[in-house]
């Protein structure tokens, strides 16, 4: 049987868009009656299932495609804490090379397409011999660099990269540009594909922007966060639209709780709950709000609590200040979960029209 052909997407950096867009190719190369296979060499977030470690995007997407293979396959090095300091140090003896090159194999074993998913820009991976760059490399996989929305910063960072997968042998088939706000600025493909054709570039494709996939959920916020859920629900396709810190007056806090907006505030900022209560019942126009993390430790009154709990509002009680929990939740990666039905579906449709998917399968044969 004939190897399968193989399609390694890199990026410029963290959450440029290589998972939305892996998802996207999937689904469309399944669409397509294609035997898909997918996995990510080498992980830096995972989690554990059933005892084995693996990398969330390799989770994410045996689950949303019901795949048959092992974890251990499609995730076939991860790096936990300390693993680069002891390979720096010898410590490790592993051939991570073979490791990698063996899971391939066997992923790719009766697969028509194999997508291979990087970790972050070109580079990442250089301290245990696998840097993106060198594993295209080593799985003989042309590469998409997939950037996100400007014009300047993509352009240039795309070209950065391109550089040392060309250093290490590995064809570049072109760049696709994530969270694209084309309703604003409709030009913007027209801009990225003069401005990377310059560089001798393809822009194989402009991904526009989306909200839903933009904002994190509020099942994002309680699987990142350490904390007690007091009321409403971590519900998966209820997203946030923006997210407030709570250190003014009652009455000035109204302004921002708008439509789904998020309010971070001390436990024990009675007015402050009260408020976000009236956004979230009143009736008419007022669209309500998505919900509250609750800082500092401070369990609300048990009246307040009762209206929580009777209004279904969210309230996530933390035991962090405010400032630090504001922190970790501008941090929370947005990553899309097998649950998130809708993000999938959006990123399905939005990857499928605005990729050449036959002209890209066609490339990818050559």
């Amino acid at each position: 049987m004939t190897d399968p052909r193989r399609l390694y997407l890199a990026s410029t950096g963290q959450n440029r868009g290589k998972t939305t867009t892996s998802l996207g190719l999937i689904a469309a190369f399944a669409a397509r009656g294609l035997r898909t296979g997918f996995m990510k060499p080498v992980g830096q977030r995972y989690l554990v299932v059933d005892g084995t470690r693996a990398d969330e995007d390799a989770i994410l997407m045996q689950a949303a495609f019901e795949l048959p293979d092992r974890l251990n396959d499609m995730s076939p090095v991860t790096l936990p804490r300390h693993f680069t300091t002891d390979f720096v140090m010898g410590r490790v003896r592993t051939d991570l090379a073979a490791a990698v090159r063996r899971s391939a194999a066997r992923v790719g074993k009766r697969r028509q397409v194999l997508v291979i998913e990087g970790t972050g820009h070109a580079g990442v991976g250089a301290v245990v011999g696998l840097s993106n760059a060198r594993v295209a490399a080593l799985l003989e996989a042309p590469v998409i660099i997939v950037s996100e929305g400007g014009v300047g910063r993509p352009i240039d960072e795309i070209v950065l990269n391109r550089a040392l997968f060309e250093r290490e042998g590995v064809r570049v088939l072109g760049a696709v540009v994530n969270k694209v706000d084309i309703a604003l600025h409709p030009d913007l493909p027209t801009i990225l594909r003069r401005g990377l054709a310059a560089h001798g570039i393809e822009l194989l494709g402009a991904i526009p922007y989306s909200e839903l996939l933009a904002n994190p959920s509020l099942e994002l916020l309680v699987t990142h966060l350490d904390g007690e859920l007091l009321a409403g629900e971590a519900t998966p396709n209820r997203t946030i639209g923006q997210v407030a810190v709570g250190a003014m007056l009652a009455e000035h806090a109204v302004p921002v709780l708008r439509d789904r907006a998020l309010l971070i505030t001390p436990g024990d900022r009675e007015d402050l709950i009260r408020a976000v209560l009236d956004a979230h019942l009143v009736a008419g126009p007022r669209p309500r709000v998505a919900g509250l993390v609750l800082t500092g430790g401070f369990r609300p009154a048990p009246a307040v609590l009762h209206l929580l709990r009777r209004a279904n509002l969210f309230s996530f009680l933390v035991e962090t200040d405010t400032y630090h929990a504001a922190q970790a939740i501008n941090a929370i990666l947005v990553k899309t979960h097998a649950s998130d039905t809708a993000k999938i579906e959006t990123i399905i449709r939005l990857v499928g029209e605005a990729l050449d998917v036959d002209a890209l399968l066609a490339t990818i044969a050559e």
